[in-house]
């Protein structure tokens, strides 16, 4: 699963919480139940279940796969609209590529993230390069839509490619976890992505008997999910495995230990962490379409279906079916 990987030895450290600092204690831990989005890839929904309070800025999370596809099976999503937040597309194996009609686009793969800012409307696709549904392989990586404030609902679309390369590299105090940075900051040290909302997020891999012990943000919100491995997290040591989301309470620092033994094929614990600034404002959602009102919905209903958004390009990417 870990496409960046690295020398815990050669990294920067992060303290471990010290007095004065205050644990964030364990609030919820729920278990992501399993659908299908676009053409019928699986997806566990990460955040089901959880109140919208509790994960203001974030909308929702896809843990897409983890799967193995056989020749010919690799789906996507076709060309579809989105406004009012951004998308980030983080690949942990496989590839995707992603076009849209303001122009962004690329390819993404083994550690790569998207960052697309939807704003005022876009048009895009994500899709598996023609290669991999020809031949088939490995899938796995996860979606998060993060919301935008009011002021900000409306904004130009843009689109970020961050590769693996990009990640800022941390260990924690002792070099038992393997930290990487994708936005934010951790201990004073800033992750590659340009977020409108400010949010934290962080990959972690923590070996087998290791703790990472992680300053956060007060003013943030905080969620674990777990990619794969077994573990606890906590003060109080709250037992977690694979598919579970943890909800922590306040506090700067929270914990993340991994099970002396991992029945997981990685070998370690595999950890998502994120939060972010909460937005407080009310949110009203159809779809694709993350809004503050009713009316801001069907406005927006109306633009997609009149053009607003732009048009899928003349050289369109296109879904690639084996026939």
């Amino acid at each position: 699963m870990p496409a960046v990987t690295a020398d815990t030895l050669s990294l920067p450290r992060i303290p471990r919480a010290g007095l004065g600092d205050i644990e964030r204690p364990v609030k919820q831990v729920t278990t992501a139940p399993s659908g299908h989005e676009g053409e019928g890839f699986p997806v566990r929904r990460t955040m089901a279940g959880i109140d919208a309070r509790e994960l203001d800025p974030f909308i929702m999370m896809d843990q897409m796969g983890e799967v193995e596809y056989a020749p010919g099976e690799p789906k996507g999503t076709n060309w579809h609209p989105h406004r009012g937040f951004e998308t980030v597309t983080y690949i942990l194996e496989g590839a995707f590529q992603h076009q849209d009609s303001h122009g962004g686009g690329g390819f993404i793969k083994d550690g790569a993230t998207q960052w697309m800012t939807a704003g005022g409307g876009i048009l895009h696709i994500e899709t598996p390069p023609a290669e991999l549904v020809v031949s088939g392989g490995t899938f796995h990586g996860v979606q998060l839509w993060v919301n935008l404030p009011a002021k900000d609902k409306m904004v130009d679309p843009a689109y970020q490619n961050l590769e693996g390369g990009d990640v800022t590299l941390l260990a924690s105090d002792d070099g038992g976890a393997l930290v990487r940075v994708v936005a934010g900051e951790v201990a004073r040290h800033k992750g590659p992505g340009s977020t409108r909302t400010p949010i934290t997020f962080v990959h972690a891999t923590v070996a087998p008997g290791a703790s990472l012990s992680l300053p956060w943000n007060a003013s943030y919100n905080a969620l674990v999910y777990v990619l794969a491995g077994a573990g606890k997290v906590g003060a109080e040591g709250r037992p977690v495995h694979t598919g579970q989301t943890v909800v922590f309470g306040k506090g700067d620092h929270l914990t993340v230990a991994a099970d002396d033994t991992q029945e997981s094929r990685y070998g370690a614990l595999e950890v998502l962490i994120l939060g972010g600034e909460p937005i407080r404002e009310s949110v009203a959602q159809y779809g694709p379409f993350v809004m503050n009102t009713r009316e801001e919905l069907v406005k927006a209903v109306e633009d997609y279906q009149s053009g607003r958004f732009g048009q899928i390009p003349a050289n369109a990417l296109m879904p690639h079916v084996v026939r």
